[in-house]
């Protein structure tokens, strides 16, 4: 890829810049207070939902990977929040955009977009985790609705959510992978129970959700009844990306050097204690390659080429890089890093502290540490796939 900037793409660089000068008061003290206005206001001028048609509410540009690469390094430099994210907006908006009905499309994404439906990922169960197909949560057929009964696990946002996209069984006779279905459920609907669950952070981020014979409307499965598995992969294959996302790393990095050249322990600034620089640095290294992982990414975009190994270990690398960071933040803080409740010497708001316990969910979450690696040395390196446990 040539890296070297034409006199367009300074100019571009030149509007994102002017555009964050002149709404740094909306962000300077670390968010946008309005998340909601924040996000329109990113999307009229094009910084979210870029390539988005507009009649499904997006900015509606044609496809500019360097663009988009550019506006992600100025918002990082500016320390800009990027918008509003998560699993409706950076997992099922793209999603339907790929394998989604012109109604689903129609109905769906705007609203999304606009922060105005959250959604939560109805995935796994008790007894369906890393083997996801696995699933027993049923839907049966009745007139033109399905009748759901089951439960999942580890639900997210879902005491939040007012809709949820879940994988369901609608053939029970099938393979175990043929038989699924993706389907968008009202969390509202009549036999949906939402029952938190509390993680060492102190808040209940995790649910479970129980379905007794709750009514759903058979149009709005997506991509196709029994082709879930597929729709199922095609988000995750977004969620992964979601969670490894280099300029996250990269965000949090310079949180952290903003910390450590701040903070000081008996008048010297943490930075300037060899050990914690020696350890700060190989992060920095790490969020480096990271970046140019990520600019090798964009490289087979523009070519159309498959992206190979270097897409499958981004999620891999990127939430257990993430872990690592705050960890670093913690141990340079000393005795106020084991501080969390609220206090004069709380730093963050405890946000490294949340970050550190809350970032070892998210390297189980969307698929294990164990998991990534047999993905990446199964399909990425060629090798004997790990053989199954020997039957009792």
């Amino acid at each position: 890829m040539d890296l070297s900037e034409t006199a367009e793409m300074a100019a571009f660089r030149g509007e994102v810049r002017g555009f964050l000068a002149a709404h740094k008061a909306e962000f300077e003290a670390g968010a946008a207070k309005d998340l909601k206005a924040w996000q329109k206001l990113l999307i009229a001028n094009g910084y979210a939902a870029r390539t988005i048609p507009k009649a499904y509410g997006g900015y509606g540009a044609e496809p500019d990977i360097l663009k988009s690469r550019i506006i992600a390094e100025e918002f990082i430099a500016a320390a800009a929040p990027r918008g509003m994210a998560g699993q409706g907006i950076s997992m099922l908006v793209p999603t339907l955009l790929e394998v989604g009905s012109e109604e689903q499309k129609a109905r769906w994404i705007e609203p999304t977009l606009n922060g105005d439906i959250i959604w939560c990922q109805g995935y796994s169960e008790p007894g369906a985790g890393s083997d996801l197909a696995n699933l027993q949560t049923k839907a049966v057929e009745d007139g033109k609705d399905f009748i759901i009964s089951g439960s999942k696990i580890w639900t997210s946002t879902a005491h939040l959510a007012q809709m949820m996209f879940c994988l369901v069984r609608t053939e029970p006779q099938a393979a175990k992978h043929e038989g699924i279905s993706y389907v968008l459920i009202p969390m509202d609907t009549p036999g949906i129970e939402v029952r938190p669950l509390k993680t060492m952070t102190g808040a209940s981020e995790f649910n479970e959700v129980f379905f007794t014979d709750v009514r759903v409307p058979q149009d709005q499965v997506v991509g196709g009844r029994g082709r879930g598995w597929f729709v199922a992969n095609t988000t995750l294959k977004h969620e992964r990306g979601m969670l490894g996302d280099p300029n996250a790393a990269e965000a949090r990095l310079n949180s952290l050097v903003h910390l450590m050249t701040t903070e000081t322990v008996d008048g010297q600034r943490i930075v300037d204690n060899p050990i914690f620089r020696d350890r700060l640095m190989q992060l920095q290294g790490r969020v480096f390659a990271m970046k140019f992982n990520g600019l090798r990414l964009l490289t087979s975009q523009l070519t159309g080429e498959p992206a190979g190994i270097a897409g499958l270990i981004v999620k891999l690398q990127g939430c257990e890089l993430n872990h690592q960071i705050a960890a670093l933040a913690i141990d340079a803080l000393g005795e106020l890093g084991v501080l969390y409740t609220d206090g004069p010497h709380l730093r963050a708001k405890g946000g490294w502290q949340r970050s550190y316990m809350f970032d070892l969910g998210l390297i189980i979450g969307g698929g294990t540490a164990q998991i990534q690696k047999n993905i990446i040395s199964e399909r990425g390196l060629g090798m004997p796939r790990e053989p199954k446990p020997a039957a009792a």
